[in-house]
């Protein structure tokens, strides 16, 4: 699949995941702000209606106390004696029949109609019309009476206009009637704030503008004597978030399978990538396979012709080529099983106490001629004091020698080779070893993926730079295996430089 059709899918893919996330979120916001408000309403339809209950109870105490006032007097006025009458027999006000609805002076509607006084002699008709005429006066008098109430009734303490256990029904009551069954806590305060009384769980600290409403009681008060209730939940956003849960699980598998997206699409790009460099190794194979073996071919023809065979030097000659042939074929050959035995964890390290100086003093001898070659110069540093440390004795040596090899394959054309490779012990339990270079250097860009297997730097339009892209890796693995550690520092167009530190015995 090609690189640019990818993108497209992906692409197509990423905004299809966005705008499905969008839409579930847009409904949820919406869902949740939806669900707020009906609990909002709710709460306020029934504090509103508890003042209006505060209210009523109000008017009610004091038509009581005044009717009460009202049969005393009557019954002073007009003792019974030798004749009965019946005034009000059995009668016992209902709140119903007080109930009072002022809206203006001249709009009153109150107090049933009297009961009917039974009179047991006729002589006694004239009472009633003098009872009838009182009771019209009365009536007459009702709106400076109530107007009088409405004065008073401020005068009185919060407490016993609305006690705590009253409120606490009402809103019980209230809130059921409006669906909010939530649990609530309430206070009453004064206009200045500070609490009259408050429920046993109250508490200020938990209070925010979101859950928290306010309502007027008696606002018919003065406003230096007004008090309002405080009603907050607790548990109001646990409330509101328990609408959308089933929602909830919709919104984690997008989210699932948006990261199931993701991971595939760098896993695409990382297997695309892959492959690319795996056909380049086999480029790299084929070509670096095929140079040995047309070499010990043509050794071969050679060999068929009587005036070579007839020739011991022409024969020494052919002989060596086909030597260095075959070990150059066999190491390739060998690179690439090592590291196919390193991808399943089929290496076993032959550890033995070696001199670390020793063998870097060697590998650097053997390498000095074909530095000189190319006419640059290998300088060697011993200085570590302490170098015997544990290792596979042939893979540390490859260790050394591909890092080496690296340093030169990677020379500048223009510029002769300068290497260098040095030990010392950085602490007492450690020693170092650094193999620098003046070669091309290494790119920021490349310096993190240079140890990935197949991953060979761009070296522009030379070609004779030949390899499989597995020297660094195999160094990285080895030195990980012997529980030591690698580094590089290099700066484009300068050199590079390689740490790798490892434990000493």
């Amino acid at each position: 699949m090609k690189k640019s059709t990818i993108w497209i899918l992906t692409i197509i893919m990423a905004l299809t995941f966005v705008s499905l996330i969008f839409v579930q979120v847009r409904y949820l916001g919406n869902m949740i702000k939806m669900r707020n408000d009906q609990f909002e309403e709710g709460v306020k339809r029934s504090i509103y209606s508890v003042a209006t209950k505060l209210e009523q109870d109000e008017t009610r105490y004091f038509l009581e106390e005044d009717i009460s006032t009202f049969e005393s007097s009557l019954s002073a006025s007009y003792p019974t004696g030798t004749h009965t009458i019946s005034i009000m027999p059995g009668y016992t006000p209902s709140p119903d029949s007080l109930e009072v609805n002022i809206k203006s002076k001249n709009d009153i509607h109150i107090l049933p109609e009297l009961p009917k006084v039974e009179l047991i002699d006729p002589q006694y008709k004239s009472m009633q019309q003098t009872l009838k005429s009182q009771y019209l006066y009365q009536k007459s008098m009702l709106n400076e009476v109530i107007l009088n109430i409405l004065n008073e009734s401020s005068d009185r303490p919060i407490e016993e206009r609305a006690d705590s256990t009253t409120i606490r029904s009402y809103l019980r009551d209230e809130l059921e009637n409006n669906g909010v069954t939530i649990p609530f806590e309430f206070a009453v305060v004064t206009h200045s704030g500070s609490n009259v009384y408050r429920s046993e769980r109250y508490n200020p600290e938990e209070v925010s503008p979101s859950n928290l409403f306010i309502k007027t009681l008696f606002p018919n008060d003065p406003a230096n004597k007004r008090h309002f209730l405080k009603v907050y939940f607790p548990t109001k956003s646990n409330y509101i978030f328990s609408s959308i849960k089933f929602m909830l699980p919709s919104l984690a598998f997008t989210l699932i399978l948006l990261a199931i997206f993701v991971y595939t699409i760098i896993m695409v790009f990382r297997q695309k990538k892959l492959t690319e460099m795996k056909n380049d190794f086999i480029n790299n194979m084929t070509h670096e396979l095929k140079t040995p073996i047309s070499s010990i071919s043509l050794a071969g023809q050679m060999l068929n012709d009587d005036s070579v065979r007839k020739s011991p030097m022409m024969l020494q000659h052919i002989s060596k080529v086909i030597n260095e042939e075959t070990k150059r074929l066999r190491f390739n050959v060998e690179k690439v099983l090592l590291m196919s035995m390193f991808e399943h964890n089929k290496v076993q390290m032959k550890l033995t106490d070696v001199d670390a100086n020793a063998i870097v003093d060697n590998v650097a001898h053997t390498q000095k001629l074909k530095v000189e070659k190319y006419g640059g110069s290998l300088t060697t540093n011993i200085n570590a004091e302490q170098s015997m440390i544990s290792v596979d004795e042939m893979h540390f040596t490859n260790i050394i020698f591909n890092l080496l090899d690296n340093a030169l394959k990677y020379r500048k054309e223009d510029v002769e080779p300068k290497l260098s490779v040095s030990t010392d012990n950085p602490d007492d339990q450690h020693l170092r070893i650094v193999v620098a270079d003046n070669g091309i250097g290494i790119k920021k860009e490349n310096l993190k993926r240079i140890f990935e297997k197949f991953y060979r730097v761009s070296t522009g339009n030379r070609h004779d730079v030949k390899g499989f892209g597995l020297g660094l890796a195999y160094v990285q693995r080895i030195v990980t295996m012997l529980n030591g550690t690698i580094s590089v520092e290099s700066e484009y167009g300068e050199g590079t430089k390689f740490i790798i530190i490892l434990p000493l015995i």
